[in-house]
């Protein structure tokens, strides 16, 4: 029984409505201002405007109210070990719920973008470029859920992820951090992330105490930006916003979202941290977005300081409140007092950041934070990083590589008694997990090339290993070369380093002019030169791609026998790879962006619309020519598509159409094909693309059998986008596509 003295926010028993109305009633206005701001701490180096000391940190929380805290980032934080992170974590919750005057608990953000990777020793899954690569939305549940678990052992609550951006611009230093090029993947695949991180949407909370707060994100349009520079503005129509990036963020608001954050970005010259008409009139009256809208870190402040739409930091601040934002993520003491100073000058009203507040409120009683916010210290390093959760790292790092070629030399058999290994990336442990990733980690964190090769070859093979080159810069290319004529096989392994945002920061990828640029998607000459000696000296020579974007690896392609792809795989990466090499594990990867023949060829998307050819088709060159296509991957086996059928050849605009394709296993092992079902108007009023992908399936096939994959078209999938955002499905011809067969339906007046 509650005693008569405790107030309703604090009775268990009491609805979230109950509560967060009593609670907000007793607030006063820098309470409430305090609650819709954050602050963090990491090392300065992570973030060039800096951050805030832990004992910065209690004492906002203690005087100021401030209601979110991040207390370790990404990159080089110096107190992110899974023992020490809790207790941090503890002593920030104790302060907000025992040294206050109301005690309202604080909610913790991190960017757990591909497992809780900004505590050492987290479980680490392949970047989400990666994790496209399965076309598993199962396995990216799981995976999620894996995320979860290891945030709220260490006492966060909040993830700023999935990315729901559909990557069109693959120069832009962020492109591992989406699901690829495709609206349809990318919006299965957020949803799938979502469920496994909120575990279910209810009423008493979100789905358990292992279950964190989901922020999709950047709303509407990030990944397309002018020169491929990172928060440049993103200069698409609307009726390309409409068909392309808004349909992955409704998938996501589907699927039961906590949070959205913007874009750094602007959209036709409105920047969307300042936008009433993307964060209001289409976020939430159009689409029926009702939880928080996050900024991104420093979202309010460019209204002022980059995008220049405002004259003073509390005009940004007015600007993003009225336009729907809830909390400023690290806003910090002046982003609260600039809002009591609106309130109390009438700029802002004070029922406008009760909506505000209210979101808050209500997300913390969701979470169960009132009622306990702690964690058990203890649990840290037995949850953190444990070995089932390490299992599924493993297996979603083998489902993510991509065998791009392979002239007969994989997998390695028997015969091959000395391998070597070379390359940048080939005993780099970093270099396999990319950015947003506790940097600098000792071998113990997982595994690279060089020991997965060293654990998976038996005893009759040696595996000697040569630098070759660094990223940039050539070491001893002349030794590898020598190492690789004594070799039964070699094994390069290039790409890309650890980097986040706009290829930093500089301590680890160097300056701005070295490699990995924006202004380049072609390996550096060191590289391709270690390639090239490797593969003279006539033996079979495997490339395996680590990064974090389609490379222009044309050069490459032609040296090497085969050519593996792997989007930053992962503490697990180095075993999963060695695992395809030899034959352990057969790939299933496809390709959820297409590989450019080289910066000149972008856009390259599967996916463009159709235009003239004035001089006629000899004058041009294919609109679509890329060096490796959208959903592209090889496999130990041979699939054959045998059929593909319509339920219906005639169908009204309001129906559904069920579409079928037959696959069977010619190979002689067994083997996972990745269906993709790609549908096209044939004649539209609208210029519409070529092809759009609508559906997808993994199927296991054994040699000899077949399986089928079905897929529902639904009036969503048919429809054209007006310029107002509206669909309507035409009556004609369309064209269902799988495997190289087609098969055509027609839509009746």
């Amino acid at each position: 029984m509650v005693d008569e003295a405790t107030p309703t926010y604090e009775d268990g028993d009491a609805s979230v409505d109950e509560r967060v109305a009593d609670l907000l009633d007793r607030m006063t206005l820098a309470e409430k201002t305090g609650q819709l701001t954050g602050v963090f701490s990491s090392d300065a180096r992570a973030d060039p405007y800096g951050s805030h000391t832990l004992k910065d940190l209690e004492s906002l929380v203690r005087e100021r109210r401030i209601g979110w805290v991040t207390p370790f980032a990404t990159g080089f934080s110096t107190h992110n070990s899974p023992a020490v992170v809790p207790r941090i974590a503890n002593r920030l919750q104790r302060i907000a719920r025992e040294e206050t005057r109301l005690g309202i608990p604080l909610l913790v953000p991190v960017d757990a973008v591909h497992g809780h990777a900004n505590v050492a020793g987290a479980t680490v899954f392949p970047h989400n470029l990666g994790m496209a690569a399965t076309w598993n939305p199962a396995l990216v549940r799981r995976a999620a859920r894996v995320t979860a678990t290891e945030m709220r052992a260490t006492g966060a609550t909040v993830n700023y992820s999935p990315n729901a951006d559909v990557a069109r611009e693959p120069r832009w230093g962020r492109t591992y951090e989406t699901y690829g090029e495709a609206p349809h993947l990318v919006g299965e695949l957020a949803a799938a992330e979502i469920d496994g991180l909120q575990g279910g949407m209810d009423d008493a909370g979100l789905g358990g105490s292992n279950s964190v707060a989901a922020t999709v994100k950047h709303f509407p349009a990030y990944s397309a930006p002018q020169r491929g520079e990172d928060a440049a503005p993103n200069d698409v129509s609307m009726s390309t916003l409409r068909r392309v990036f808004v349909p992955p963020f409704e998938r996501a608001i589907d699927a039961g979202a906590a949070a959205v954050m913007p874009s750094y970005s602007s959209v036709d010259g409105e920047p969307i941290h300042g936008s009433r008409r993307f964060l209001t009139d289409l976020l939430r009256e159009e689409l029926g977005f009702e939880g928080l809208v996050l900024s991104d870190w420093h979202g309010v402040a460019f209204l002022y300081s980059q995008h220049r739409t405002t004259p003073s930091l509390k005009a940004a601040v007015d600007q993003a409140t009225r336009a729907g934002l809830d909390v400023a993520s690290i806003g910090g003491r002046e982003y609260a007092d600039l809002l009591v100073d609106s309130v109390e000058a009438g700029t802002i009203s004070e029922t406008r950041l009760d909506e505000s507040v209210r979101r808050v409120l209500e997300l913390k009683f969701r979470l169960g934070l009132f009622d306990d916010p702690y964690v058990d210290p203890s649990n840290g390093r037995d949850v953190v990083g444990r070995s089932a959760h390490r299992d599924l790292s493993l297996t979603s790092a083998r489902e993510s590589l991509v065998l791009l070629q392979n002239d007969d030399v994989l997998p390695f058999g028997d015969e091959t008694e000395e391998l070597l290994v070379t390359g940048p990336n080939a005993d780099s442990l970093d270099t396999l997990c990319g950015g947003w990733t506790v940097a600098g980690l000792s071998r113990n964190h997982g595994t690279t090339v060089r020991d997965g090769l060293e654990t998976v070859t038996d005893t009759e093979t040696t595996v000697s290993f040569e630098p070759g080159a660094s990223i940039s810069s050539a070491t001893d290319i002349d030794a590898a070369a020598d190492a690789a004529a004594a070799a039964d096989a070699a094994v390069v392994v290039l790409g890309e380093n650890w980097y986040v945002h706009e290829f930093g920061p500089e301590s680890m990828t160097g300056t701005n002019d070295e490699f990995p640029t924006r202004s380049q998607l072609e390996l550096p000459a060191a590289q391709t030169r270690l390639l090239e000696r490797v593969a003279e000296t006539g033996t079979p020579t495997v490339a395996v791609v680590v990064a974090g974007r389609p490379l222009a690896i044309r050069p490459e392609s032609r040296l090497a026998d085969a050519v593996l792809m792997g989007f930053y795989p992962g503490y697990e990466g180095g075993r999963a790879i060695a695992d395809i090499l030899v034959g352990e594990a057969n790939p299933s990867g496809r390709l959820p962006i297409s590989i450019p023949k080289s910066v000149g060829h972008l856009p390259t998307v599967h996916d463009y619309c159709p235009s003239p050819r004035p001089l006629g088709d000899d004058n041009h060159p294919p609109a679509y020519d890329p060096l490796f296509t959208f959903g592209h991957g090889l496999s130990y086996t041979d699939f054959e598509y045998e059929s593909l059928t319509c339920s219906d050849d005639r169908l009204d605009p309001a129906d559904d159409l069920t579409v079928t394709a037959t696959v069977s296993n010619r190979g002689s092992r067994t083997g996972t094909e990745v269906v993709q079902l790609f549908v096209r108007d044939v004649v539209s009023s609208r210029v519409t693309p070529v092809r759009e992908l609508t559906g997808f399936e993994r199927l296991s096939i054994a040699p000899g059998e077949r399986n089928r994959a079905t897929f529902t078209l639904t009036p969503s999938d048919l429809g054209i986008i007006r310029s107002d955002g509206t669909s309507v499905v035409e009556p004609g011809r369309f064209e269902a596509m799988s495997g190289g067969l087609s098969a055509d339906f027609t839509v009746t007046e």
